[in-house]
């Protein structure tokens, strides 16, 4: 895997999950800073979907021409391995701000 970098949206492997965490694999937003980003194995993902209960922590965005929503509540960290391919970006403007929220 090359360089990853914050706000990008890869193709990630979420199995095996437990519970209620999101399954199959799905858009994910890179959500780790880049020094992270370059200097571990590993990156921290919010998974993306198109269903999903409206909340304040899942910010709602059109991607690839479709409607999603970002969830910030299912953030995770998940090693590069599974991350299948990029699928473009997603503005820090859209999804940071709530993220630091939900955070502080």
């Amino acid at each position: 895997m090359g360089v990853v970098a914050r706000g990008e949206v890869y193709w990630v492997n979420l199995e095996p999950t437990i519970g209620t965490e999101i399954k199959k694999t799905r858009p994910a937003l890179i959500v780790s800073p880049d020094d992270l980003n370059a200097a571990l194995p590993r990156v921290i993902i919010a998974p993306i979907t198109s269903k999903g209960q409206p909340l304040g922590c899942r910010p709602e965005v059109v991607f690839v021409g479709k409607k999603a929503r970002i969830l910030l509540d299912q953030i995770r960290s998940v090693d590069k391995r599974r991350l299948m391919g990029k699928m473009g970006e997603i503005e820090l403007s859209v999804w940071h701000p709530v993220l630091l929220e939900m955070l502080s």
